[in-house]
């Protein structure tokens, strides 16, 4: 039977609560024991699969199909346990839930209310899984105080009394701002934060305490004073250089300590970070530099590219480098020419995306990366605009495009390269859709296999001639064109099983230009890196030496 941790935040959101939670799982791990990590989200979208990268960051897609938040990437990096539908879950789905279950009659004709129906459903979410674990890391969205998030808090309020004693703790992640003027942290905050917490009857256990500065042992005594918990348990949480040392950091600071003591958990195994000291070692002492663009349409929120950005980091840690990169906004080259902008970069990376704004900058990012020879990673939408740049410049037809952009602006403007894909093979079973369906949850959703030719680039980067990768697209490739296009070297070097959907194209006649439909992004981590992105960093390290 799992512990379960708890996590809330206060004072103000964005603290790093996802971050948190990581790293602890991290450390029990390395202590040995076996973790799984869940977000518990209160707001009213089933799920963030239909909000735009702008509202929400990056949509994190599990294996099973999940389209969920981006905090199950820091965990999925972190612990490398693969993430689950069951490890997220919203107010709208815990409601959507208990309204199909009042519409079945399971209710008996009951009143349907918050207490008990709704927060009973979210009791039963998190004992999913609960003997699978040696502990459950469970993080509560938003900040204590916010209205929505009221029925998670009873939720968590109840279930750790229904609990045997002793087996569930309460972190909570607040921060000590400081005040220039009078040159001190102030604990104020925390200490409502708290206050707003017990009001409600939950109390915490430790407090992790986010500081820009070195938090005195008075104000420490403070904080344990006026919020109720034991000295040792007020954990320190700095800023840091990088993501990857938080383990070592929170170690450092004793946050797993503290975590076993409130468990009761004595002798605790010796943790084994030799892992993360190695990557920690290669994040602060690179050999080298490489610079990447990412070309794409939300470039204005980093969120919005979260997975991309850390993989390139990833790619970077395999190959003992540095990867800085900075993101373009491909409008920009809807009105200029990209080669100023480009020519400094030693590789380029087109993301994915949803419909035609920006489009024609990302084609040109494109053409630059094929004519140029520079090494070119195009991910989902980033594979379907290099196949349409291909038709356009190579085959020359010159109206080539996605029926996405036509069915947007409801005119017949292009012959469509990308089309609307309305039936695909899911295991033993054919997925059909329309163009009509409700748009949540209907999209080519999570693992599929690919089969790779035998002796392409890919093949030789993955050692293998089947993968299993995430998608998330409801737009293919059209196959009729493979022929044509490897004429002019464009090779579909990766297909599904049944030889009906393309996977992967790359250039013959180029030194790194490489096409996917999925996201191989969300499946790197620090102490795994995704092959492609390993490669698409040794291939800009290549890149570098010839400028």
């Amino acid at each position: 039977m799992a512990r379960f941790v708890f996590i809330t935040g206060g004072v103000v959101s964005s603290l790093g609560k996802g971050l948190a939670s990581a790293a602890l799982g991290a450390l029990l791990q390395a202590r040995g024991y076996s973790v799984r990590l869940r977000k518990l989200d209160p707001y009213l979208n089933v799920d963030p699969g239909t909000m735009s990268p702008f509202e929400h960051g990056e949509v994190f897609v599990t294996d099973d199909g999940a389209e969920t938040d981006l905090d199950l990437g820091h965990y999925e990096r972190f612990t490398g346990v693969a993430a689950r539908q069951t490890d997220s879950v919203s107010s709208g789905r815990i409601y959507s839930n208990v309204l199909e279950k009042e519409r079945r009659g399971d209710y008996l004709g009951k009143t349907i209310q918050v207490i008990p129906h709704v927060t009973n459903e979210i009791k039963d979410f998190i004992h999913i899984g609960e003997d699978e674990v040696d502990f459950m890391l469970c993080e509560i969205g938003g900040t204590v105080g916010d209205i929505e998030g009221l029925p998670f808090f009873e939720a968590i309020r109840q279930f750790a009394q229904e609990q045997p004693r002793g087996d569930c703790i309460f972190i909570h992640l607040t921060l000590l701002p400081y005040m220039a003027a009078s040159g001190e942290l102030k604990t104020k905050p925390t200490q409502h934060s708290v206050k707003e917490l017990r009001s409600i009857g939950l109390a915490p256990d430790i407090l992790l305490c986010r500081s820009e500065r070195e938090i005195p042992e008075k104000e420490r005594a403070k904080l344990a004073l006026f919020c109720n918990v034991r000295e040792d348990a007020v954990i320190p949480a700095r800023d840091l250089k990088s993501i990857y040392e938080a383990p070592l950091a929170y170690h450092n600071v004793g946050l797993d300590r503290a975590v076993l003591k409130a468990f009761q958990i004595s002798p605790a195994p010796r943790p084994k970070l030799a892992k993360w000291q190695d990557v920690a070692d290669r994040v602060y002492n690179p050999e080298g530099e490489v610079l990447v663009a990412i070309v794409g349409k939300y470039t204005q929120l980093e969120d919005a590219y979260k997975s991309i950005a850390e993989a390139l980091t990833h790619g970077g840690i395999q190959n003992r480098v540095k990867v800085k990169y900075e993101w373009i906004d491909s409008e920009i080259f809807e009105r200029e020419d990209p080669a100023p902008h480009l020519e400094r970069f030693d590789a380029i990376l087109v993301p994915g995306g949803f419909g035609e704004r920006g489009t024609e900058g990302m084609l040109k990012a494109a053409q630059f990366a094929r004519e140029r020879k520079v090494p070119y990673f195009g991910i989902c939408l980033g594979m379907q605009l290099a196949v349409i740049e291909a038709v356009r410049n190579l085959a020359k037809i010159e109206n080539a495009g996605s029926e996405e952009f036509d069915q947007e602006s409801g005119k017949k403007r292009f012959t469509p390269v990308v089309y609307h894909l309305k039936e695909w093979v899911e295991g033993n079973r054919t997925i059909k859709r329309k163009t009509t369906d409700n748009k949540g949850g209907t999209m080519r959703l999570g693992a599929y296999n690919a089969v790779l030719r035998n002796g392409s680039q890919v093949a030789k980067i993955y050692q293998s001639e089947t993968i299993s990768e995430r998608h998330r697209h409801r737009y293919e490739v059209d196959l009729g064109f493979r022929e044509p296009l490897e004429k002019y070297g464009m090779i579909f070097s990766g297909m599904s099983p049944d030889g009906r959907l393309p996977e992967i194209v790359e250039l013959s006649d180029h030194p790194w230009y490489i096409g996917v439909q999925f996201h191989p992004e969300l499946k790197s981590k620090p102490f795994e890196p995704h092959p492609l992105f390993a490669d698409f960093v040794r291939a800009a390290v290549e890149q570098s030496r010839l400028v």
